[in-house]
C-alpha cells in the first residue's frame, strides 16, 4: 500500500481519478455559492468533505483531489480568516482526504492529490478561464509558493497544479514547486489546441518537460471533446504520463454562477484517451461518482 503514485504511473494500468468535488457536495445539500466555494466547508463542515471523497473512493477512484482548489491566503483573508488559521485549513484538506481513504478500506492503493487552483480561482470572477491577470511570472510565483509550501508540508502524495489557463502562470507554478519534496502534476484548462489564454498547447506542455518534480501533464476542466488531441500533444511534448479529467460537457456561466447546456462525458470516451496515452483519468465539474464508476469499469 506504500506504492508511490509516480511508481504506479510506470505500470501498465490506467489510474482512476475522482470527479467533481463541488457537485458531490452540492448534491448532499451544501451551498457553495460564496467566493470560497468548497473551501468554505473546510471550516464549516469538514465531515461533508470526508463523505464526498469517500463516495469517489468507493466508486472506484484511486486518487482524491482535495478541497483546497480555492483555498488561498488572500481568499481566506477576504473572509476574515487569518494567516495561521488559513494554513491550518489548507493542511486539513489533505488530512480529510486521508481520513476518507482510511474509512474506505479499499484493497488497493489510495492516493491524495493536494489541489492548487490558479490565481483566477481566488478572484472568483471567471478569470480562471481566461488567464492574463496583468501579473508577472515572479508575482504569480510569490502568490503560489506559500500555499504550496503548506500543502506539501501536509504530506499529500502529489500536488495537483490544476485548471491552469495561462502558460505564464504555468511557468510560475513550475518555479514554485521546486524543492518542496512532493511531486506534482500540471494540467491546463484549454480551448481546442490552445490554453484558455490563447497560447499554443504544445508549447505550454513543453514547459514541464524538463522539470523533475512534474510526474504528469495534461488537461482538466475542459470539454470532453478537447481531450483526444490534448493527450497526444502532452505525450509528444513532454514524454511524461498524461493526466486528463474534463468537465461533463456543460459550460459554466460565470456571471450567472450556474452551469448550462448538455453533458457529453461518458465512460465510453475514456478508453480512447487511454489508448492515446492518458495514464491518470477522471472527471472534473459535474462528473459524479456514478460516472467515475462507469469510467473505472471501462478501464478495467
Amino acid at each position: 500500500m506504500n506504492t508511490s503514485l509516480a511508481s504506479a504511473l510506470r505500470g501498465d494500468a490506467a489510474i482512476v481519478l475522482d470527479g467533481g468535488l463541488s457537485n458531490q457536495l452540492e448534491a448532499a445539500g451544501h451551498d457553495l455559492s460564496d467566493e470560497l466555494w468548497s473551501a468554505r466547508l473546510l471550516a464549516d463542515h469538514p465531515e461533508a468533505i470526508v463523505a464526498a471523497h469517500r463516495a469517489y473512493y468507493e466508486a472506484g477512484a484511486s486518487v482524491a483531489i482535495t478541497a483546497s482548489y480555492q483555498a488561498t491566503f488572500d481568499g481566506f483573508a477576504r473572509h476574515g480568516i487569518g494567516h495561521g488559521r488559513a494554513a491550518e485549513l489548507m493542511a486539513l484538506s489533505v488530512e480529510l482526504a486521508r481520513e476518507a481513504a482510511r474509512r474506505t478500506g479499499a484493497g488497493r492503493p489510495l492516493w491524495v492529490a493536494a489541489s492548487a487552483g490558479p490565481y483566477g480561482a481566488m478572484l472568483a470572477d471567471g478569470s480562471e478561464y481566461r488567464g492574463r491577470y496583468g501579473l508577472s511570472v515572479a508575482e504569480l510565483e510569490r502568490f503560489h509558493r506559500p500555499r504550496l509550501e503548506v500543502l506539501a508540508g501536509a504530506g499529500p502524495d502529489v500536488l495537483a497544479l490544476e485548471t491552469v489557463p495561462d502558460a505564464d502562470e504555468a511557468r510560475a507554478l513550475l518555479r514554485a514547486v521546486r524543492g518542496l519534496g512532493v511531486p506534482a502534476w500540471l494540467s491546463y484548462s484549454v480551448d481546442g489546441d490552445r490554453t484558455r489564454a490563447g497560447q499554443p498547447l504544445d508549447e505550454a506542455f513543453a514547459l514541464a518537460a524538463d522539470v523533475p518534480e512534474i510526474i504528469a501533464v495534461g488537461v482538466n476542466c475542459c470539454a470532453p471533446e478537447d481531450v483526444d488531441h490534448a493527450v497526444e500533444l502532452a505525450a509528444r511534448s513532454t514524454g511524461k504520463p498524461v493526466v486528463v479529467y474534463p468537465n461533463s460537457g456543460e459550460t459554466w456561466d460565470a456571471r450567472a454562477r450556474r452551469w448550462a447546456g448538455q453533458g457529453s462525458f461518458s465512460g465510453e470516451l475514456v478508453t480512447g484517451w487511454r489508448d492515446r496515452g492518458a495514464r491518470l483519468i477522471g472527471g472534473c465539474c459535474r462528473v459524479g461518482p456514478g460516472v467515475i464508476s462507469e469510467l473505472g469499469s471501462s478501464l478495467a
